[in-house]
């Protein structure tokens, strides 16, 4: 069951994924907001999971650890996990902290979905 949309994080089916959309701070107090959201997203079996986070305007460790642990559950369900992110900082802050690797991040949905300001 999908929660409820909220100002951090929703989600949505689109095509062959279900897409996260990841907005605001996300930080300690709003990590479990987003949680929620990726948890649900890869508690089915092979999760095709897009985690948008080009409205993303600040990350700390607890939004890369709740990141990490979706990813892990969805490859375990036989699925992946990929996020969507064109912010420099972003691309920097997965550098410097190893994650580049697990999560390339692609810079646009594939199919043309629209992030919600737009």
């Amino acid at each position: 069951m999908t929660p409820p949309a909220n100002p951090h994080a929703r989600t949505r089916v689109s095509g062959p994924y279900t897409l996260v959309e990841v907005a605001g701070e996300i930080d300690l107090a709003t990590a479990g907001l987003v949680a929620d959201h990726l948890d649900a997203a890869t508690a089915v079996p092979a999760p095709d999971v897009l985690v948008d986070l080009r409205e993303v305007e600040f990350l700390d460790c607890s939004g890369l650890r709740v990141l990490c642990r979706a990813q892990e559950r969805a490859v375990r369900a036989g699925g992946r996990l990929r996020v969507v992110c064109d912010q420099p900082y972003l691309h920097r802050l997965l550098g410097a902290t190893g994650l580049l690797g697990r999560f390339p991040p692609l810079t646009s949905v594939p199919g043309g979905v629209r992030n919600r300001t737009e």
